[in-house]
Formats: structure tokens, sequence, C-alpha cells
């Protein structure tokens, strides 16, 4: 606020005040405000009064609540509500903040900002408040303590600031400039000119920053340049205040008469789409301060410094009848601010008051306001009852007199030995969310502990194993203990051992001797790697999914159809889900359930992973069936039987969907009846501890067709009725997806009773003929087990088991459903279930199980028990069998198929229950059509804003230079940091990598390989990420800051997904790469390319058990060329390595003489010796080429 223009008793009103101020009661002061006040020698306050008790507040208008003193007798300069709390600030001429918290206005805090000087605005923050001064900035906390204190220029006086971001400031005052400050740094960035001295209030827009200034006049100025963009010549005097809102501009202040300035009665208005003003307001109170309160309409609030408040429509007419009068303490009005809810008002006076005016009896000062962190109270002295029964009563709680004489506690020193308490361990927690800067790492405070409490205990005592609950250790450096696991070795969570060369010695075929890939755990949010191959080997999901193809960029039924594609082709190579991954973490939904780990809870098994494994296949189905909603069912997807899905129904509704009738029922006799649909059914168990028997299928049944009473509301009651609800199946899914809910004790207790009381039966059943497992195998080797023959099962294969490999399933007539346990004798006795499928009978075969495996050294993990079809058999081993499978993430191992339903509670929990109706295959059209088309790589639009034609570094390939099959291609990709390696050092010195560091692809470039535009490149394609990047590696990647923005980048910014159908189109096809080290480049661009199409000259120019050379001196060596000098560029790196294949050609005689080409090698691993491997500068080595060496490999 401008004070040029007010009373002038005022002019020298705060300097002369504290110099004699006594701690006398002032005239003007209510006596009643003193009741029990305490004046200390400064004559201020030490706590703050309530002035009168609250009075009945009528809604909607508003009326007083509250008044308090926040310093007696010393102008209130400043009030602000704060933006992130219940509280409001207040700040005095003494230079003193006080703050009150809620609408009772208690004190919250109180402390002395300026010694000297008044606070003249007060701007609150997330951390802390903001204070301006004369030339002061201060920043405190709420509490008081000061976060930084910036001291300006002693020549300036500073009236207002602005915050335009959450670390930018812009402050201004009587001086021909405003300051830019950054709250980061607490540095001045920028100092703006004004054309007109003397900016006393700010305020901002999405369009403009509008000054006023002391002349009357407000600049609307450009939010970048600060420039003025158009000028209001307001008030002939002073303004006074102004307030902005959606269009209007309205400003109050002092006009010139012949006697000086006078209060203008003339609120001006201006319209900020025509940059004009209209009809002046005028009002029948001096206005002083102004703001807008958008409730329901644009209201304006204008207050004098008499106290009368007018509320008004900026462009209509004032009525008298909207005047309420402020009744302050002192004389005058100071202060004035309007809460963001608009429920309140502040008022301070020139007496030090506060008052507080609402329109509702409990007003919030803001929509969403965080909870305020009170102070501790105060422990009162009291002796607590002592309860003598309780071993571990601290006696230190019993007061004992202070005494000379020895004590019966006063051990003798034989009978003792000091025992320190060891530092408490730093809270995970902590660790996770540190940031270091130097050797000091600053983390929010996770409030796990009272503040300034660390329990200590001397001795960690060894809690009872409990199977559900997960013990975070790591196993990595320890010897392997097998008397001390329950879990069997294949269940055990199993992890990469790193090398210097990373995963290239890593043997993966000792885990997985089999032709199906693995998938690497050591991804963030890699736990779903049993879900993902259970969903790949069911065929229908495999096909439709691989069919699948749309513009989104992060749409996972299209990135699970390329890691589909990756397993197609592995043979036996472990594959990585990483850009699959990449994309569900950027599925807001994903972040809503709690599906995305943190590294560290990941790491050690923290949470319930069968939980998080069912959430996430329930989310998993969800978001496939509305990724296929969005597209048109195409012709591929067409059913056997001719009929296409239903409209918005997708083929992922179509297998997986089961409509379901929802029946309520009130105890008035009302029904309401509502039909939806369910991708998945949950277990619900029965309420009995007696143990008796129950078969799956009434459990199954019983979860589907659920029956529960609940509170839900009665149209026909008109209010919430218990009430019975029912649910009625009304088709059958083809696939039946059950989550089995084991999260407790008491399910798990349930399954083992079951299996006990299953495995009693069964003995019973069979009678004597149960052997143990080695006769029974000899038994059926000695057969041959003929086709048709039911052998009895060993005991082993009984034990643990409840669950059954087969159900059949019926729909009534009535709308009702029959279940029961299926076995093949079953089928021997009533025939195939296929004929009875007419009569509404189906046969559903259990295909796959996902299981927690409990395991307190690491922490646990999840696996999957999947039955693998014969058409995948026939396309890897050229075999057509069924075999269960254990898939562990790249472990892969045959499996008996009793094995699979086989849950022994203290270590494997069953998860996930995957069964599929018989003949499934059958019902589907399964050819996959390759959705990805030569259009790919024609020219595409860049996403960045400021790329132009000049900077185009590639030219794309036209219609007749589409590639054929054989055709090469130079690669070359460079990458970005997103994670940076973890690693342990021994105890002899050496290195162990914990965990890879995480690299994202930063830039792929394709170069041709023949033709008239060979060495051209056609793809050169910068990848646009939305994750942190950690480091740039510009050294090696030629990769700057911003080159990956699409706001300031000037590349050819594309998409992950736009330039992987690239190169998916290109491997189709059937080119072949040529380039350096492009298992390295595949991998992190997470792509599987047949071997035969990769040309790698990493290995083209290597010596079994030697060294890999690196391109820069192969291209020194062979074809005299200096690359790779700063730093590395893709474009260069894909033509040398071309070059490079076409001298390899030329040297080895295209491969027919591999004993020359054998000389040609070890004449370039004795230079590289010679030389260390490094490529000379200029001026100290001639080119290889005039070498007698180099001549002497030209003559072979």
């Amino acid at each position: 606020m401008n004070f040029e223009g007010l009373d002038p008793g005022l002019a020298e009103f705060a300097s002369a005040m504290h110099s004699t101020l006594d701690p006398v009661l002032d005239a003007h002061l209510n006596p009643s405000l003193l009741q029990n006040v305490e004046l200390d020698p400064e004559g201020v306050a030490l706590e703050a009064l309530p002035v009168q008790e609250s009075v009945h507040i009528m809604e909607g208008v508003y009326s007083e609540l509250h008044s308090v003193v926040a310093e007696v007798g010393v102008p209130v300069s400043v009030s602000h509500f704060d933006l992130h709390e219940e509280m409001l600030w207040v700040g005095s001429h003494g230079g003193h903040a006080t703050s009150f918290f809620g609408p009772a206005l208690e004190r919250y805090s109180s402390f002395q900002v300026n010694g000297s000087d008044d606070i003249r605005q007060i701007q609150s923050l997330e951390n802390g408040i903001l204070f301006l001064t004369k030339n002061n900035l201060k920043y405190m906390a709420r509490g008081g303590l000061i976060i930084f204190d910036y001291l300006l220029d002693e020549s300036e006086d500073m009236h207002s600031l602005l915050l335009t971001d959450s670390s930018t400031l812009l402050v201004g005052g009587l001086q021909n400039h405003v300051l830019e400050i950054d709250l980061n740094t607490v540095q001045e960035t920028q100092k703006y000119a004004v054309e007109i001295p003397g900016v006393t209030i700010m305020r901002q827009t999405n369009r403009f920053f509008f000054c006023g200034h002391t002349s009357g006049k407000v600049s609307l100025r450009d939010l970048r340049s600060f420039k003025v963009e158009h000028e209001f010549d307001a008030f002939s005097g002073s303004l006074s205040d102004f307030d902005v809102h959606g269009n209007l501009l309205a400003a109050c202040g002092f006009s010139s008469r012949l006697t000086g300035l006078a209060c203008d009665r003339f609120l001006k208005v201006y319209d900020l789409r025509m940059m004009r003003a209209i009809t002046p307001l005028q009002v029948h109170v001096d206005p002083a301060f102004l703001r807008f309160i958008p409730t329901y309409t644009s209201r304006l609030a204008i207050i004098s410094q008499s106290g009368q408040c007018q509320f008004c429509e900026p462009t209509g007419l004032a009525n008298p009848a909207d005047i309420f009068h402020v009744n302050p303490v002192g004389p005058l009005l100071m202060t004035f601010d309007v809460s963001a809810s608009k429920q309140a008002l502040a008022f301070g006076d020139s007496e030090g008051c506060v008052h507080l005016w609402t329109d509702s009896p409990e007003p919030s000062f803001n929509p969403y306001s965080r909870e305020t962190e009170f102070a501790l109270p105060c422990l009162v002295d009291s002796l607590p009852p002592l309860d003598w029964s309780q071993d571990l009563l601290p006696l230190s709680l019993i007061p004992v007199p202070l005494t000379t004489d020895t004590l019966l506690s006063d051990w003798p020193a034989a009978n003792s030995a000091p025992a320190p308490r060891r530092a408490p361990p730093v809270d995970a927690e902590i660790l996770r969310t540190m940031k270091k800067v130097g050797f000091i790492g600053y983390a929010p405070n996770p409030r796990t502990r009272l503040r300034n409490q660390i329990p200590y205990r001397l001795k960690e005592s060894d809690s009872e194993f409990d199977s559900f609950s997960q013990v975070t250790e790591s196993p990595i450096g320890r010897e392997e203990e097998p008397h001390l696991h329950m879990v069997s070795k294949k269940y055990r969570k199993v992890t990469i051992k790193y090398s210097k060369l990373g995963l290239e010695d890593f043997d993966f075929k000792h885990y997985n001797k089999t032709l199906f890939a693995g998938l690497e755990p050591h991804i963030p949010n890699a736990y779903c790697n049993c879900m993902i191959q259970v969903l790949y080997f069911l065929e229908p999901v495999r096909c439709l999914i691989q069919n699948h193809l749309c513009q989104k960029e992060f749409c996972l039924a299209c990135e699970l159809g390329f890691l589909f594609h990756m397993l197609d082709l592995s043979r036996g190579d472990p594959c990585q889900g990483s850009n699959f991954l990449r994309a569900f973490r950027t599925i807001p939904e994903a972040s809503a359930l709690g599906l995305i780990l943190a590294d560290s809870d990941e790491a050690s098994g923290k949470g319930n992973l069968a939980r998080l494994i069912q959430r996430w296949n329930r989310f998993i189905l969800t978001q496939l069936h509305q990724d296929m909603q969005e597209l048109e069912v195409p012709q591929a997807y067409r059913v056997a039987g001719g009929s296409f899905c239903s409209s918005g129904d997708s083929v992922i509704g179509q297998l997986f969907n089961c409509e379901v009738e929802n029946c309520s029922l009130c105890r008035c006799g009302s029904e309401t009846v509502r039909a939806s649909s369910t991708l998945l059914f949950t277990l619900s168990y029965p309420e009995d501890k007696t143990g008796k028997n129950y078969d799956f299928a009434q459990v199954l049944k019983r979860s589907i067709c659920l029956e529960q009473n609940t509170q839900a509301w009665c149209d026909n009651c008109e209010k919430y009725q218990p009430t019975i609800q029912t649910r009625n199946i009304r088709h059958l899914p083809d696939i039946l997806v059950i989550n089995c809910e084991v999260n407790s004790s008491k399910e798990a207790d349930f399954w083992r009773i079951q299996a006990e009381v299953a495995f009693k039966m069964s003995v019973k059943k069979h009678g004597g003929e149960i052997k143990n497992k080695e006769f029974a195998l000899a038994d059926r080797k000695d057969l041959g087990n003929p086709e048709g023959l039911l052998l009895c099962p060993s005991i082993e294969e009984l034990k643990n088991v409840w669950l059954p490999f087969s159900i059949r399933m019926k729909m009534t007539k009535n709308k009702g459903l029959d279940v029961c346990n299926w076995t093949d004798g079953d089928e021997m006795q009533w025939g195939p279930a296929r004929a009875e499928e007419e009569h509404g009978v189906y046969v559903y075969d259990l295909m796959a199980t996902v299981v927690h495996i409990l395991d307190s050294r690491t922490g646990g993990s999840l696996v999957a028990h999947i039955k693998v079809g014969e058409t995948y058999h026939q396309r890897k081993e050229g075999v057509t069998h069924q075999q269960w499978y254990l898939f562990n993430d790249f472990l892969i191992e045959p499996i008996d198929k009793h094995e699979a339903v086989q849950f022994d509670m203290n270590w494997k929990v069953p998860a996930i229950l995957y069964y599929v109706k018989r003949n499934l295959n059958s019902r589907y059209n399964l050819n996959i059509k390759n959705p990805i088309e030569a259009s790919v790589l024609l020219a595409e639009a860049s996403l960045a804003r400021k790329q132009r034609k000049t900077h185009t570094t590639f030219i794309p390939l036209m219609l007749n230079e589409m590639p054929q099959v054989g055709d090469l291609v130079g690669l070359d990709a460079e990458f970005v940091t997103l994670n940076e390696e973890e690693a342990e050092l021994r105890s002899d010195g050496t290195k162990s990598t914990i965990k890879p560091s995480q690299m994202s692809v930063a830039r792929i470039t394709c170069v041709r390989g023949q033709g008239p535009n060979e060495g051209i490149p056609f793809i050169d394609d910068y990848i646009s990420t939305q994750e942190q990047v950690v480091d740039y590696l510009t050294q090696y990647s030629g990769i700057k800051p911003g080159d990956l923005d699409a706001k300031i980048s000037s590349k050819h910014l594309t998409t992950l997904k736009s330039t992987y159908l690239k190169l998916r189109f290109l491997i189709d096809i059937g080119v072949k790469f040529v380039g350096h080290g492009l298992q390295k480049d595949f991998r992190v661009i997470n792509l599987m390319v047949p071997k035969d199409q990769v040309l790698d000259t990493v290995y083209l120019f290597h010596m079994p058990r030697k060294r890999m050379i690196s391109l820069r001196f192969l291209a020194w060596y062979f074809l005299d060329l200096k690359i790779q000098g700063e730093t590395h560029d893709s474009i260069e790196d894909a033509r040398t390595a071309l070059q490079l294949y076409r001298k390899y050609l030329e040297l080895s005689k295209n491969g027919t003489e591999p004993e020359s080409f054998h000389k040609v090698l070890k004449g370039l691993y004795e230079k590289g010796r010679k030389m260390d491997w490094k490529v000379p500068e200029p001026e100290s080595q001639t080119s290889p080429k005039n070498a007698a060496v180099f001549s002497s490999v030209l003559a072979l």
C-alpha cells in the first residue's frame, strides 16, 4: 500500500513510536482488551489476547468472528493469510512478526524480523515465510528460524514483492528498477529498469505483470522480458491499491486538488480485453484498499481507513445497504487481506489489533491446507502410578533423594562392565530420499519417531519366524547355506553377478537349458516378470497383442506386443522388459494403485508381493482391455464362428470378461438388479474353524456367486438400509482368472487344513496302492505309461495339494452355476467335454499358477508355473507336446505337473490362478499380421519447437529406396544415464557390481549401406525422455543438456516408440545391421535381432581370448581416420563401421581366406600393444599406412 495522501498525523508515527513508548494504556485502546495482560519493559504484550467472545455468524454474510492483539500500541503494517497452512501472519511497524493459527486466532509463533524497519510485505512459501523490509529480504521458518537473510543496497527503499514461480521473486520499490531474485541460490539474477519509478504494488496473471506506481499509473508488462505492453493513467495524484480478476482491473487512489491530495471516491475499472477504461464505479466510502472476492460473482470489497467496508459489482452500481463497519481499536485501519478460500477477511489497525471477519462459523483459510506442526507440549511434573508386575518398568521413574551413602544398585567394578550403546541404524527412507551436496546429505524428515527421541536397543531380540513377514536382508556376498533354507534352490530369488564386462560373461545357460526366453530382474518394477510370462503363453493373448498397434506414445498393449515379439525371436537368451516397464511407470493409475515400487523397496522385498502382483493382475487386464477398445476391432480378430466382438468390447474383454448380475434385496422387499462385468474373481473363504472339508470347486462357486450383507441405498425406503447382495453369472469367460487373496495366516491355515484333509482322503481312496516317488516312477518306466492307463500317484505328489487341474462349470436354466472338480477319470466315465459345451457345460484346465516365495534372507520373490502348449514347443523345438515349466525370472526349468499345485504354506503361497477353457485355441484366429508398415520410415515432424531445416542431419528414405532383404544398414546409438551404478568394495580391494547403471537411448542413427547415397543417414533421431537424466555422458555420447527437451532442443526429436517402430520394420524386412558394439546398443534399445542380421565390427576384428578393440583405433589403423576427437558422433561412428566392414571383406576376400586375415589381426594386435591401444597425436606419429607392418598387411 502507498502511504502518500493518508492522514498527515501518521507521517512520523512509525519512526518516533518506539523511542517514546511507555508501558501505559493508550487513550484509544479499549480497557477490556488488557485484562490479565502483562506489559514488558518495551511495551509489547507477551500473549495474544482475545478481544471478545465469538458471535453468531450468518452463513454467506461477513461478520466479525475474532479479534486479537498482536502488539499493544504498535500499528499493524501488513497482514497475510498463509497459502499452505491454516495461519494468519501479521507484521508490525516495529519489525515484529506474529502468526495466529486457525479461525480462533491462537498464537502460533512470534519473533523479531527487523530491529528498526517496518515489515512491508509477507509472502508464504512451502517451507517458510518471506518478509520484506526497507532494504532487507528475510526467509524464515514458521517457527522463527532464519533460512536466509538477503541484504539489499542501503539506498534501496523496497515496498512490494511478487512470487512469479516457486523459486523466482520480483522485488520493487521507490527506485527506478525491479530486482529478480533466485530463491534457490539467493542471488540477484536480473535487474529490470522501469521508466516510471516507484513500484509499490505488483500483481500477476497468466498474461501480464501489473505494476502500480506512486504516480497513479498502472503498467502492464511482458511475463518474459518485463517490457511495458500497456499503461493506464489511473489517478492524477497517487495510487492506493488495485486488484486484477479475469478481464477486469480495478484501482483506487488519490486525485490532485488545490488543497493537496484527496481520496477519490470513483474506482477506475479497465477491460483487459480491449485495454480501455469502462465506466468508473462510484462508491460511498473513501477507498484505501480493494480486493476482488470472486465467490458467486466478481464482487469487489472496498475498505476505507476509518473501517467502512462496501461490497459491489465492478460493472454495476454501489448500494449503500452493502456497507458494514469494522470497529478498529485504533483510529485507522492499516492493512487488509483476503484468504485464498475467500471465506475470511483480516484487518489490522493502528493500535496493533487484528480483526477476523468470516462468512461461516468454521471457516477455512485455504481450500486444501496441510497439517500444521506444533511443538510437543511440556511434560508436567507428576509421579505416574507404578505397576510392579511389569518386568520392564523403568525404576528411574521413582524419585530418590541425593545421598552420599552407597546404594544397593552400585555394583562393584568386578561384577559389571561398560556396555556402550551403539548408534541406531539410519532410517531406510532417509537413505532413499537423501540428496548429497559434497559430503553432506539432506533428506526430509519421515516423521517415524518423536523429535529428539531415539530408541536404543543394546541387544536385538530374535523374533520368531513369521512366514508372512518380510525380512529385509540382502543375500549379496553371503555363502549358500542350504541347511538354513526351507526354500528349494530353484525357487530362490535369482540374481545376476556382474563382472567388469557387465553381462557378457554371465552364464544364463546354466539357469535355462530350454529354448524359451527368461526375463531379467534388475530393471525397476520387474516383480511382474512372472505375470508377463503367463500372458505370453496364452496363445490368443500373444497373437492379438502382437497384432495391436496404435498412435499412443505410452501404450501398454503396444509395448507388450513388442516384448512378446522379442520372446518369439529369442532362442533361450533372456529378454528385458525395460520399454514396457518404462511405459508402465508413466500410467497415472499404476502410481495411484501403489504398483510403482521404489528401488530400495523392491531390492529389500519391502511390502507384500502377493498383494502387489494381484493388484497388478487386475490393473493389466483392465488397461489392456481399455487400450484394445480404443481401436476398431481388425479383421484378424474374427472369431472362428464368424462373429465379431460386440461394440465397445475388445478381444481381451471377450477372453476374460464375465457378465454378472448384481441383485440387491432390501428388507422392505424392494429388489434392484444391475448388470455389470468383471475380468477376474477373488476367492472368498468360508468362516469355518472346525476343519470341515471343502472342495476347491465349492469355494470357487461361493466366490463367483457371492452373497453378502451390507448397507446400501434403497430407493423405496429413501435411505441406507441393510441389504442382501447376491451375484449371478450370465456368461462364463474363456479364461477364468482368480486372485487367491492369501494375505494373512487365516487364509494360509485354510489352505493348509484343506490340503491335509485332501491328502487323507486320497490315501484312503487309493488304499495301499500309494508308493514312494521312486517306486512310482520305476513302475511307470516299466509299464511305459501306455495311453489311457491311470497310474497311482506317489505320496510326495499328493502332499500339499488342494487345487484341481481341471474344473467343470455348468450354467443352469435358473441362472445358477454348478462347479465341480474334474479329473481324468471323470472324462473317461462321462466322455469328452467338447460334446457337452452345446448344453452350457464347460471344462476349464489349469494353465498357470503364480506363487509368492517367502524367503527370510532375500525378502521373497514371485515365480510362475506355466503349462506351455503344443504351439510353443512346435515353434521353438519342433515337437508337439505339453509340459509344465517353472519360470523364475531368467531361470526356466521343466517340472512335474503336481509341483504346480503343491503349496507348502510355510514358503510357497498361491497368489494367482489361470484356468482356460478346453480347446480354447480352436475358437480364435491365431494368425499374426505384422502391423508395422513401411510408412514409418518416411519423413515425420519433429517434437522440438525450435528445429529448423538447416539443422537437419539426415535425408529420409524415398519410396524407391525402401530396404530389401540383405541390404546393409550402418547403425549407431548414443545413451544417457538414468541411474548410477551401485557397487560395493570387497575386503580384498576388488569391486563388485550390485546393480548396473540404468541407461536410456538418447540418439539413434541409421546410415545407407549401398546405392548412390551410401553413407548418408536416413534416420538420425534424438529420443525425448520424461525421466530424469543423471548424466548425459557428453564426452562419450555427444548429447548435451537440452538436446532431449522439446522446448529448447534444435535436434530432430522423436518419441522412443516412433524410432523403435522404424528399427522393428528394418529387422522384420531382413536388413543386416553393421556397427560397433551392437550387442549393447540393441540391449538398451530393447530389441531382439537375429544373429544372422548383425555384422558387428567388434567381433569381426577380434581374436579369441584377446581384448576387444575400440572403433577409434580400428579406424586409425585400417582407414587412416581420426574419429571421436572431443565427443562421439553417431553418424561418424555408423559410417566408420560401414567402411570397416568393407575393409574386412577386402582383407578376408569375402571370408574365403581366414588364414590370411588371421595374420592381419596378429599385426593389428602387435601394433596395438606397442601403441598401448592409443591413437597417436598427428604430430607425433605418421599414418599406419606408411608403416612397414601395414605394408606387409596390404601385401597379403
